[in-house]
């Protein structure tokens, strides 16, 4: 009773929904379809949910349930299990002629190659099926198979039998095969079908309303050709006012005039298993084709289909370790007034869901980790029992910033907020290049710290500017006239890290082909700079195919039918030939057209010591050697020199100190740093270069870099 006055007394908490003794007559025709319905049988033999419960039987009651801890999460056991990952993306994955992407990826040779680079880990990146089903045709993926539709593998990669092999490959030469799960949504296949139709449990799976008839009026008619179709402002407001959706969210992922103004989209008149017709009106945080999950409907249904996914990839295809995409998305409320904008980031409901997950992975033995680019302490509250690892989306832009610029002031910032959020560095993923574009959103200066004041170039400021003077730095130098090369993004700048380094350099080439051979080697000294930043540090170290052979980004012309939504991304998605295995083909077997690589495959470039790859064998070496995958920060010296960065990590053991020193900036750097932690006097050796041990003056640290030149050494 009391509860339901406090209610009461709220103006902006609409009456509690009387309860219902039984189910209406509609809801109970939810339970069966009509008999003799073959399509519906159809949908449900390919839904995930259906799947989800037959996965579950192989566990429930079973003593494996009960052999791992699982509350806590566990970054450090995480990144000894695999502390160098490869992060693949299928779709741009060059194969012998008549091989399959993942006949390739599970090569013998292959693993053989990573083995000797120090690679002991591989993130497939999405593989399962993906996309949408009209009728019982299946619709290509329209987000790089971040629009799942069903655990079975894609036949566009291969097949489970050779995804099982490739893990078989991977254990053979001591590493893992990390996969994907994608809590936050589908893409429309079975399941989203099935819930237009009211079946079962299956709306209960998405944020999607059922709208009254009388109501229709609000709702545009969906164009010609298409099942669904884009809400207005104006027509989100009005849903919300008469009481059947949250409203507009904070921010618009992927806003595009016409293609994309809200996040909510109305189907077409559905008749559900009842002969009822429904419109329908589902959120989806992303891309229209791929409708978001409802964590707390009082089916859990949502739930039970993520869990049977992550089951299916840990148990039958053999997987060590599941990326969690997108998952600081996953709780959603109507906002605290009525003109408020709804909650849908840094939800606790998004903590619950992903601690969920994460136990049960950790139950069985394997480990998550998370892509969230939230403030610092989301990132951190979402950890605390939660994903073992989190990609360092802290210092990414930062040192990315760093080298563009030639100034580390903002990536000193940024390691110094890592401190205060108490976030440990052995808890991140340290990656180069993948799959999206170079974000520059910048969330903690965004949103809860816009206000907050910051010291940046000189002065104080509030995070709102910081913000903007970043990003405004940062496009100056990475996009045209500077580097016509690169595009804006919706979120930042798709790049290369090859491109980014070119940039930096200030090569404003219109054609790849009119770098010189000196010009690359510049490139490589940069993009080298930037593996070594994230990978002296504890935690997990990630670089891609196309760090490897030093890709550039593509002609937009090149893909100009991929771009036609306003998703650059597919510029910096060209395609490579790892191993040279198909020197003449012009294409991967998805389409994407081949980019050029400035550094060559790998078997060429392990045939010379200065290669990228033959340097990055070198210098992933010292890193298991010395075991800095396992050290503990503990310092960021001050320096006097704009583009110096210099960490100070104590490794385990009696193993010393390891100091590594950066140079961002194009002229030479002579200074001496002070390294409190080292005894006065000790001995100082040079990780990489086989240079003379020299000794401290005192606890002075005396530098000499190049421009765009690190250096580890040893203080023992």
């Amino acid at each position: 009773m009391a509860l339901v006055a406090i209610a009461a007394c709220d103006p902006a908490r609409p009456p509690p929904t009387p309860p219902t003794s039984a189910p209406s007559a509609t809801e109970a025709r939810r339970v069966e379809p009509r008999q003799g319905d073959d399509e519906i049988r159809f949908l449900e033999e390919h839904s995930m949910l259906a799947h989800a419960a037959i996965a579950a039987k192989r566990y429930s009651g079973t003593g494996e349930l009960w052999r791992h801890p699982y509350a806590k999460p566990q970054p450090r056991a995480a990144s000894s299990l695999a502390s160098v990952w490869f992060t693949a993306y299928p779709a741009s994955t060059i194969t012998k002629s008549g091989d399959s992407v993942l006949k390739t990826l599970g090569d013998a040779e292959l693993w053989r190659l990573f083995h000797e680079i120090g690679i002991s880990g591989m993130h497939t990146g999405p593989m399962k099926r993906s996309g949408g089903l009209r009728g019982r045709q299946y619709t290509p993926t329209i987000d790089g198979n971040f629009d799942r539709i069903e655990s079975a593998i894609d036949p566009a990669f291969g097949t489970e039998d050779e995804y099982k092999t490739m893990t078989k490959n991977a254990r053979a030469n001591g590493a893992i095969v990390i996969g994907d799960i994608i809590p936050g949504h589908s893409g429309k296949g079975a399941d989203f079908r099935l819930a237009e139709r009211a079946y079962k449990d299956y709306p209960g799976i998405y944020h999607m309303v059922e709208i009254a008839e009388k109501d229709w009026s609000l709702l545009p008619p969906v164009p010609s050709g298409k099942d669904t179709v884009n809400l207005k402002p104006e027509a989100v407001d009005q849903l919300k006012a008469r009481g059947y959706i949250v409203g507009q969210l904070p921010r618009t992922i992927f806003y595009e005039k016409g293609v994309k103004e809200t996040d909510f989209s109305a189907t077409d008149v559905v008749t559900g298993v009842d002969g009822k017709k429904r419109r329908w009106v589902y959120l989806h945080y992303f891309k229209e084709g791929q409708p978001t999950f409802n964590w707390l409907d009082p089916s859990f249904a949502a739930p039970r289909l993520v869990m049977g996914d992550a089951l299916h990839s840990l148990g039958t295809l053999g997987e060590s370790m599941l990326r969690l995409d997108a998952n600081g998305f996953l709780g959603i409320e109507i906002g605290a007034t009525k003109d408020a904008r709804a909650w849908s980031e840094g939800h606790p409901l998004s903590v619950t869901s992903n601690q969920l997950i994460a136990g049960l992975v950790r139950k069985l033995g394997g480990f998550t980790f998370q892509e969230l680019n939230l403030t610092l302490e989301d990132i951190k509250a979402m950890s605390d029992g939660g994903p073992d690892l989190s990609y360092d989306f802290i210092t990414r832009p930062a040192y990315h910033h760093a080298l563009v610029t030639g100034d580390a002031e903002f990536l000193r910032l940024m390691l110094g907020l890592q401190k205060k959020y108490e976030i440990d560095p052995a808890g991140l993923i340290h990656a180069l290049q993948n799959h999206d574009e170079l974000t520059l959103e910048l969330v903690h200066f965004w949103t809860g710290h816009k206000n907050d004041e910051f010291s940046f170039h000189g002065k104080k400021m509030k995070g709102s500017a910081l913000r903007d003077v970043v990003r405004d730095e940062m496009h100056t130098k990475l996009l045209a006239p500077a580097a016509p090369y690169n595009l804006k993004a919706s979120n930042g700048v798709s790049c290369t890290s090859a491109s980014l380094a070119a940039a930096s350099l200030g090569l404003a080439v219109k054609d790849w082909k009119d770098v010189d051979a000196a010009q690359v080697k510049e490139i490589q000294r940069a993009h080298f700079l930037m593996a070594l930043y994230n990978a002296m540090q504890p935690g997990v170290f990630a670089l891609s195919g196309w760090d490897l052979v030093g890709a550039t980004t593509l002609p937009a012309d090149s893909v100009k039918e991929l771009l036609a939504d306003g998703d650059t991304r597919w510029i910096n998605r060209g395609a490579y030939d790892l191993r040279g295995d198909n020197p003449t083909a012009t294409k991967s077997s998805s389409g994407l057209p081949r980019t050029r690589a400035l550094y060559g495959s790998l078997p060429e470039q392990l045939k010379s010591p200065t290669s990228f790859a033959s340097q990055l064998k070198k210098m992933l070496h010292v890193r298991a050697e010395k075991h800095i995958y396992e050290s503990e920060q503990i310092d960021v010296p001050a320096t006097k020199a704009a583009g110096l960065l210099v960490m100070v990590h104590r490794l385990p053991g009696d193993r010393g100190i390891a100091v590594t020193a950066l140079n961002f900036g194009k002229t030479p750097i002579k200074e001496a740093v002070a390294i409190n932690a080292a005894t006065a006097g000790a001995t100082v050796t040079d990780l990489l270069d086989e240079k003379p041990a020299t000794k401290l003056a005192g606890k002075s640290l005396a530098l000499d870099l190049g421009a765009h030149e690190g250096r580890v050494l040893l203080v023992k």
